[in-house]
């Protein structure tokens, strides 16, 4: 069955008069550049009635039609056991589990690999309904390339008190990160909004009009190219110890997205970013108790410190 395009018009604030027909698209429409210039491309922009191109310019007042994209279609959690996820707490409430590298916490579109849901339906475990279909139970998040501790929750009244306590940021979330160079101060905050890259849907970066976001971060050692930090998030934004370490001029090492140096990440024989959830404490939703957790680091980012500390002896 055919469906109707959703078509969106607004009049192009004076503001934007001679702005770039994606650049204006990006600001009223909240897409990226990338994907309105996608959308331009595809002959689905028009200004004032005729088809504009993503480079054409904007006059204020002039109307900008966009025909918006399909949402996209809804995705399953597949039961699949995931090779290395540990588990290292569970009771009626919450699940507390180390996720390896290369494992995402939910389905989302594009992704085929495994994920948390999966692996822990795969091991029969019943977790909380709550929060969006493919993504019931999670109250936060780590990257794909990104491992270490996440708490899953496994009642209603857990994933409710557990998302309250990260939208208040009682969590105690700790992670050590190995980034590039060394850090000035060896200790300090970066207290800079996040929000989408204006060129890479995939990516984050320090915008103006981000997110607040804050990360604390002390130096726990240094080696002749790089630091080992041991880092606090304040909140909680997609790839926020990346953005802020890249936009500090020190990305994490092997974190080729953000910037960082791939002759030093093959030194180290690493394929990611050398970032790991350390630490997780937080009130326990049963009695309100705290509970704290720690986890170790996995062979790959050990076997990395180990080639750097004896290249800096």
């Amino acid at each position: 069955m055919s469906t109707i395009p959703e078509i969106r018009a607004l009049p192009v604030p004076d503001g934007l008069e001679g702005e770039r027909v994606d650049a204006a698209i990006a600001r009223m429409f909240g897409f990226s550049r990338t994907k309105a210039a996608e959308l331009a491309a595809a002959g689905k922009v028009q200004l004032d009635g005729a088809e504009a191109g993503k480079s054409d310019r904007v006059t204020g007042g002039a109307w900008l039609e966009v025909e918006m994209p399909a949402a996209p279609a809804p995705v399953q959690i597949v039961a699949e056991p995931v090779e290395g996820m540990e588990i290292i707490h569970d009771d009626d409430d919450i699940v507390v589990i180390v996720k390896p590298v290369g494992v995402a916490a939910h389905p989302s579109p594009g992704w085929t690999g495994p994920t948390v849901i999966g692996g822990l339906a795969a091991a029969g475990y019943r977790i909380s309904t709550s929060g969006a279909a493919e993504r019931q139970g999670i109250v936060h998040r780590l990257d794909v390339g990104t491992s270490g501790l996440m708490v899953v929750a496994k009642s209603e009244r857990a994933y409710t008190l557990l998302k309250q306590q990260f939208r208040e940021r009682t969590v105690d979330k700790r992670y050590h990160t190995l980034v590039q160079g060394h850090p000035d101060p060896m200790s300090g905050t970066i207290d800079a909004p996040i929000g989408r890259h204006p060129n890479h849907d995939y990516k984050w970066a320090v915008t103006a009009d981000g997110k607040p976001s804050v990360t604390h971060y002390d130096l726990i050692e240094a080696f002749r190219a790089a630091s080992l930090l041991d880092v606090k998030l304040e909140t909680g934004r997609t790839h926020q110890i990346r953005v802020h370490m890249a936009a500090h001029r020190h990305p994490c090492v092997g974190d080729l997205t953000y910037g960082a140096d791939p002759t030093l990440a093959k030194r180290l024989k690493l394929t990611r970013q050398w970032l790991h959830a350390v630490r997780l404490g937080f009130e326990h939703p049963e009695d309100g108790r705290w509970v704290e957790f720690e986890s170790e680091y996995p062979e790959d980012l050990r076997h990395a410190l180990e080639i750097i500390r004896a290249e800096s002896s």
